[in-house]
């Protein structure tokens, strides 16, 4: 059996860097799209965070042999990055103007027309979730479903406006430094991912700040100030009619603004997990929490993780791990370590 775990991690990892790089021109300048998988499934999107790309948001989720099994046997990714995010981008030009939110969500209308895409799944992260929710209030008959991942849905809270605009100084005066990288991985990981005086940092904080130095301090402060000056949009989210799973760490920064948000979402469609001992970027600190969730979450559209991968050792969707009551229509509720979940979701 050991074996067949490690051959399935190479083939997902083969899908995985064989995806093509798309340039997209938008209305509001270019956008770099990796596309993984075969194009006539349906379509996921995602949007990463602040300063990160697919690369440092999502490689955790999709190197998770489990959950790349399931997000690949069922869509075609295509990995959204913010404008001059993506690897090797160079220094957008002063000159051109800055992008709204609003300008970030038309952005992916432009994308998915450029593909002949319909409607989509989205995932996001905090900043990026903040985005795709936008673009499903803007045009909700072209997003499926969403996930989001320790996502905003206010505007900035005091601390949270006056973080940015520290970093938005060191961008503008100094760049890429190495003062900066502390704020972001202060915003994307918990305090045991990133390491103290008696715990060294992870490989995953690590990798980050490796990641990044590539990029482009302008670019990033673009992104940064469009995020400060987003909208309140609390009021549009019971008109959502897509389903939504949200995933926060209780280690987050953005913690209580995931669980101001899950109760102003419809109750029947929406449902959250809370994420033990974890920071933001669940995706990245603790993917496999995300696992089981997102398999009933995918089950209400009818998709399901291929079989010859369920009797996998590693796998937690094992039939001895599974409770019959929690095949039951009425539950996605999972006790399962380390995830806790307070969940309304029906049919």
């Amino acid at each position: 059996m050991a074996e067949s775990n490690d051959s399935v991690f190479v083939d997902v990892e083969k899908i995985y860097l064989g995806g093509k790089e798309h340039h997209v021109r938008t209305g509001c300048g270019s956008v770099s799209v990796i596309v993984y998988g075969d194009q006539d499934k349906p379509a996921l999107i995602t949007y990463p965070d602040l300063a990160l790309n697919y690369m440092s948001c999502f490689q955790g989720l999709f190197f998770c042999p489990e959950v790349a099994s399931l997000l690949v046997h069922n869509f075609c990714i295509y990995h959204i990055s913010p404008p001059g995010h993506e690897l090797g981008a160079a220094p957008i030009s002063p000159d051109d103007p800055l992008p709204s939110v609003d300008d970030l969500a038309d952005q992916i209308i432009e994308v998915l027309n450029y593909f002949g895409l319909g409607a989509v799944m989205c995932m996001g992260v905090t900043a990026g979730a903040y985005i795709l929710t936008l673009f499903a209030m803007k045009y909700r008959q072209r997003v499926l479903g969403l996930i989001l991942v320790s996502p905003l849905c206010k505007t900035p809270s005091w601390t949270e406006w006056l973080y940015n605009k520290v970093m938005s100084n060191l961008l503008y005066f100094y760049g890429m430094c190495g003062l900066l990288k502390e704020f972001l991985l202060q915003r994307y990981f918990s305090k045991d991912v990133r390491g103290s005086a008696e715990v060294p940092e992870s490989d995953i904080a690590q990798a980050c700040r490796g990641l990044l130095d590539e990029r482009q301090g302008i670019n990033v402060l673009r992104f940064l100030q469009a995020i400060n000056q987003r909208p309140d949009i609390t009021s549009g989210l019971k008109k959502l009619r897509c389903r939504t799973l949200v995933f926060v760490g209780d280690n987050s920064p953005f913690h209580s603004e995931a669980l101001h948000m899950i109760t102003k979402l419809d109750q029947r469609y929406s449902a959250l997990v809370e994420v033990q001992a974890c920071g933001s970027m669940v995706t990245e600190e603790q993917p496999h929490a995300m696992l089981l969730p997102m398999e009933y979450f995918f089950m209400g559209y009818g998709l399901y993780r291929p079989c010859q991968l369920s009797d996998s050792p590693r796998s937690p969707l094992s039939p001895s791990c599974i409770s019959p009551e929690l095949l039951s229509p009425e539950s996605m509720g999972l006790k399962l370590k380390p995830i806790k979940t307070r969940v309304s979701l029906e049919g």
